[in-house]
């Protein structure tokens, strides 16, 4: 479709708009683009041409334009949101949750609603950043274990080396021999069968998504239970309402604080699954 010179920048927002909703990401391009050269001071459509490259999986573009609608306007939620998003697909999941974080806070501040949308990203975030955590820590513990297990074989080697050195009898040394064998392999076996141990605790360490606050995406401390059947963490709530607005962030119906209920079969679950899993704490 050819573009008329004549066409505003809104106008070519629009068709590109269109486009987009047709999954044309390539032809919706061209229209954000001469957006752009007709408007180069209006964030939206830098964010618009942004969510067209995640789209294509063209993830630093895709940083480049969500980048400069944040220097346009700062609290742009999308640019917020799109940075976050790409940042997630390249693996960079710290300042992935970042930037979800404050368009998360954004959302709720400007009382958007974006339904899951964000939170699922930032579960997603934060999930694919405890992979990466642990992958980390299952390479160092596997390190560690070999070094440990090489500096037993090698001592084992070296009293052999000395006891073949001072021992002359031959059925002593064979005794003697027979002895630090059996010891080393005491060791070895101990030793493997901790790190087994550790690595049992380390299959279980998942947090399950009910258990985490639809805010803050943490494990909740004090969860209370709104009229409509949403659980949050109590301290995150209520600051929600002093600082947002007295209404359900999920639901957008009103909501004050004397509403909240404590959710006591939640507690249940949630205290005995912490005091099952202590590395939630440590984390």
């Amino acid at each position: 479709m050819p573009i008329s010179k004549d066409t505003s920048a809104l106008e070519l927002k629009e068709q590109g708009n269109k486009l987009f909703s047709h999954q044309k990401y390539q032809e919706a391009l061209e229209y954000y683009s001469r957006a752009i050269s007709c408007d180069p001071a209006d964030s939206k459509y830098f964010t618009n041409r942004a969510l067209c490259y995640l789209k294509l999986q063209q993830w630093d573009l895709s940083l480049k334009d969500a980048r400069r609608a944040l220097d346009l306007e700062p609290n742009s939620i999308k640019g917020h949101f799109f940075i976050g998003s790409a940042l997630l697909e390249i693996e960079q999941y710290d300042d992935a949750i970042k930037h979800l974080t404050r368009a998360s806070d954004l959302a709720r501040e400007q009382k958007k609603n974006f339904g899951d949308e964000i939170a699922s990203q930032l579960r997603l975030a934060r999930k694919k950043r405890w992979n990466q955590l642990e992958e980390r820590r299952i390479k160092e513990e596997i390190e560690l274990q070999t070094y440990l297990n090489d500096l037993i074989k090698k001592d084992k080697e070296r009293q052999l080396e000395e006891a073949r050195t001072s021992t002359k009898d031959g059925e002593k040394l064979s005794i003697v021999e027979n002895q630090i064998e059996s010891k080393s392999h005491q060791y070895l076996t101990e030793l493997n069968a901790l790190f087994s141990q550790l690595d049992a605790r380390r299959r279980k360490r998942d947090i399950p998504d009910y258990l985490c606050g639809k805010i803050s995406f943490e494990v909740m401390m004090d969860p209370v239970i709104t009229p409509s059947g949403i659980t949050y963490d109590r301290k995150v709530i209520e600051e929600h309402l002093q600082r947002v607005g007295h209404f359900d962030p999920i639901t957008r119906t009103p909501l004050t604080a004397e509403q909240l209920i404590p959710n006591l079969a939640m507690k249940e679950v949630i205290d005995t699954f912490l005091a099952e899993n202590d590395w939630v704490t440590e984390s």
